[in-house]
């Protein structure tokens, strides 16, 4: 039997990029793949998230926000650690061991997005689909 693929992603508070990119990856992935994201710290998850996510079909409103330092401490280890948030923040993140490679893919955060309500969710659905985009390159790369 083929060893699933461990990947997580890391956002500042596990709100939105990285729910959003651990979502798609489990639904397009099947089940070739473990799937976590966390944060660097857990905040709450993103209204704009959630619901751009379920016009996709797919329902986060559930999921909890980790933190990146939990995993860290209970020794988990992946095959790939992507970050979704701006460089600076990445490196903040804890280095896992065994890891084989650590990607970083650079998307606005929902949470600083201005305008109305209307042109939030519009700005959000174009960072979903980039994410959608990255996890399905991602695919393509890995298997």
């Amino acid at each position: 039997m083929e060893q699933k693929i461990k990947v997580l992603f890391i956002c500042i508070h596990n709100s939105a990029r990285s729910q959003i990119a651990e979502a798609f990856l489990k639904e397009l992935g099947g089940d070739r793949f473990v799937v976590e994201s966390a944060g660097l710290e857990a905040g709450s998850l993103n209204p704009l998230a959630v619901e751009v996510m379920k016009e996709a079909g797919i329902d986060i409103s559930g999921n909890k926000t980790k933190s990146v330092f939990e995993f860290y401490k209970q020794g988990k280890s992946y095959n790939y650690v992507i970050t979704v948030c701006d460089p600076s923040a990445g490196e903040q993140c804890p280095i896992f061991t065994g890891i084989t490679k650590r990607l970083h893919w650079s998307f606005d955060d929902p949470s600083s997005l201005i305008g109305t309500e209307e042109e939030k969710l519009e700005k959000t659905r174009k960072i979903r689909d980039q994410i959608k985009e990255a996890v399905e390159d991602l695919i393509k790369d890995i298997l």
